[in-house]
């Protein structure tokens, strides 16, 4: 792939997010498409985005859990951007028409007080540097048709990002045993998965701390002020108009949303 392949694949993607219109995976085109050129479509992707006046809110990590780095052959997880127009307030309605096929994960998401950089970074570097955490429903959409892609398509799309609803809590690290946070996800009062957040690379500090390292080799690090989701603790759960959403995260408290059409 090129420069101009990169820009549009960007804008196709884009175009598929702002239609609501699911699309044939990219790599049906680009079938040699490298976790490299991923990451190249998925910075022109941000770049439009910004270029329309979004702001990032932080980073987020996918494939956090061993089992899933196991099936999709990775060594480390990989991660994507949220935006300031995904975040929807605790309590908050998200819509099916602003959306293509949307399903609901939990995750626990860390609040930068201090900027983090470097290729050795250490989960206890991350703790030192984190203000707070607080519970977070991330929304992943998936632009692509049934949900259907390679780890290439899915880089290139920012890791399904699409909303993100983040609890009005505020927790400091040290108050709490972060490996070991149990959570369940509800929809209209039915569990419907838990886990528990060592889940999330042995501890979601670890997340993080993969995260900075990724960046670093690119020249880049986490900024104080970034909120970072680091993975979903829970599966996936697919959403249906009238889905009134929960989760209850040990220590953390619980947060919601509702779905209309």
């Amino acid at each position: 792939m090129n420069l101009a392949s990169y820009k549009s694949t960007a804008e196709f993607l884009h175009q598929s997010e702002i239609k609501k219109t699911e699309v044939l995976r990219i790599t049906t085109d680009y079938p040699e498409m490298t976790i490299e050129d991923a990451y190249k479509v998925q910075e022109e992707l941000v770049a439009i985005k910004l270029k329309q006046g979004h702001q990032i809110i932080g980073p987020k990590m996918g494939l956090t859990s061993q089992a899933k780095m196991r099936q999709m052959n990775v060594e480390e997880p990989i991660y994507g951007y949220i935006f300031d127009y995904m975040v929807i307030p605790e309590g908050g309605t998200i819509y099916m028409t602003d959306l293509i096929h949307p399903k609901v994960e939990a995750e626990i998401a860390f609040i930068l007080g201090k900027d983090i950089e470097g290729t050795a970074v250490t989960g206890a570097e991350v703790l030192a540097a984190t203000d707070y955490v607080v519970p977070a429903l991330e929304i992943i959409d998936s632009r692509y048709e049934n949900f259907k892609f390679t780890l290439p398509d899915v880089i290139a799309d920012n890791a399904s990002s699409s909303r993100v609803v983040l609890g009005d809590h505020l927790t400091k690290p040290e108050l709490l045993e972060l490996d070991s946070i149990g959570v369940t996800l509800s929809i209209n009062g039915e569990i419907k998965d838990s886990g528990v957040s060592a889940s999330v690379v042995g501890h979601p500090a670890n997340s993080v701390a993969m995260l900075a390292n990724m960046l670093a080799r690119k020249g880049e690090k986490l900024q104080a002020g970034n909120i970072i989701l680091t993975g979903g603790i829970t599966e996936a759960v697919m959403l249906s108009a009238g889905d009134l959403v929960s989760a209850k995260l040990e220590s953390l408290g619980e947060i919601s949303f509702k779905v209309a059409k």
